[in-house]
């Protein structure tokens, strides 16, 4: 089992050129595997295809993932072009993960969907994309796009990119097993996140697919100086019943002891997030490398 550990800015995360820059040369030089922008139209954070386009110029090796963009209210045939496009300039480099977006009324307007038309959006527009990405030739008459002889360019490198979805509730775990190609889950213990990966399969099993053993993987928080209050009442609502802290490590060394606990449930993909912007990216960035990245070797944290 390959392990690998990405870094991820979640929502909440304003960066101008300079400081950003910072952190993607950081994350290059120390060798992590992957960064990860999150979509959200009323924060801060950069809107995350442009972000991974800056990126994408600045590194050869660091691969290139959303956390995730939103689907419902977008052309796929658009989306499948925009992915193709960077994935082209970064030589392979992209780790498209979708989702239907937070629930939240101020975002929603944005993409033009009601909340209870987005499920069944993501479900038609998703398998177009891949099609987009690996057909020259698409006919598609379907609720909600229409499409005659449709030949999407540039394609991707990779033929196709491996698509991940996020998402912990009964049906979008089902909807992993549909359509995905590898599952990223956020504020779950790994004990939940072992019971996920059963539906999941069952669920892909039923859809006469399969998903690779390497792609299960999750969004792991940390904190420096506790569980932030605002975050709190947002696990509580999500995750009712669990203690905040089983959900966000605090300290790096509990953020190990999480990534550890996941691996032994057969988990490895990772992508690790702060809660608080830290003094200096580069200092920030060293000390989660030097307790994390052995792990992408095989190595013990005592070795880095």
């Amino acid at each position: 089992m390959k392990i690998r550990i990405g870094f991820g800015l979640g929502t909440r995360t304003p960066l101008d050129a300079e400081p950003f820059i910072e952190l993607v040369d950081t994350l290059e030089k120390l060798r992590f595997d992957s960064l990860w922008l999150s979509e959200r139209i009323t924060g801060p954070a950069p809107d995350p295809l442009v972000g991974l386009a800056v990126a994408a110029g600045r590194t050869k090796k660091l691969k290139l993932g959303t956390s995730v963009m939103v689907l419902p209210g977008r052309n796929p045939a658009l989306v499948a072009t925009e992915w193709a496009t960077l994935d082209r300039l970064s030589g392979g480099r992209t780790l498209p993960a979708f989702g239907l977006g937070v629930a939240d009324p101020a975002e929603q307007q944005a993409f033009g969907v009601e909340r209870s038309e987005r499920a069944a959006w993501f479900d038609e527009a998703l398998p177009l994309i891949r099609r987009f990405w690996t057909e020259d030739h698409v006919d598609h008459d379907g609720a909600r796009f229409t499409f005659r002889d449709m030949s999407v360019r540039p394609k991707p490198v990779q033929s196709p990119p491996d698509v991940w979805l996020g998402g912990i509730a009964p049906s979008e775990l089902r909807r992993v097993g549909r359509l995905g190609d590898g599952w990223l889950p956020s504020f779950c213990t790994a004990a939940q996140a072992a019971d996920g990966r059963v539906v999941i399969e069952e669920s892909a099993t039923a859809a006469e697919r399969s998903i690779d053993p390497e792609h299960y993987g999750a969004l792991l928080f940390y904190a420096r100086s506790g569980v932030p209050d605002g975050l709190a009442r947002i696990v509580a609502a999500r995750r009712p019943g669990l203690d905040p802290s089983e959900l966000v490590a605090v300290g790096v060394p509990a953020l190990r002891a999480t990534v550890e606990r996941f691996c032994e449930a057969g988990f490895s993909k990772f992508v690790v997030v702060p809660l608080e912007d830290p003094p200096s990216w580069a200092d920030e960035l060293a000390e989660v490398a030097e307790s994390l990245l052995p792990l992408q070797a095989g190595l013990p944290a005592a070795q880095s």
